[in-house]
């Protein structure tokens, strides 16, 4: 019985990710207007950022339309495929759970958050224009 659940949920995750990226792509808002020092600003400010993720997780999706609605260049690190990128998650943040956010701070530790709102709300405090 196990065997047959396990199979129905990959199918399922099989036929519903084409049409989940398609809606990231059709909705995914326009980024917000800064001026290029602004932007350039956001851009220094964000090459410290990395987001740990799945193409098709939900969380995730709701992550990169942020990121995208804010108009920034955060690197994405894919945790399902590349072998690398998962152990890091695992060894920096202590578990395999995405979205996640990991931050390098000024005095050179890392913080690394968990939760798509948290990452959300700790973006719009950092990058939204005022």
């Amino acid at each position: 019985m196990r065997v047959i659940i396990r199979y129905f949920f990959r199918t399922l995750r099989l036929v519903l990710t084409p049409f989940m990226l398609l809606s990231e792509k059709l909705s995914t808002p326009e980024s917000v207007t800064r001026s290029a020092e602004e932007q350039a600003r956001a851009d220094e400010a964000s090459k410290d950022l990395a987001l740990y993720q799945f193409k098709a997780c939900p969380f995730c999706i709701k992550v990169r339309k942020e990121i995208a609605r804010l108009g920034l260049n955060i690197e994405t690190r894919d945790a399902q495929h590349d072998p690398e990128h998962r152990a890091a998650l695992e060894a920096g943040g202590g578990q395999i759970k995405v979205p996640c956010l990991k931050i390098h701070q000024e005095d050179g530790s890392e913080r690394w958050l968990y939760e798509s709102d948290e990452i959300k709300a700790w973006l719009q405090e950092r990058f939204e224009p005022a």
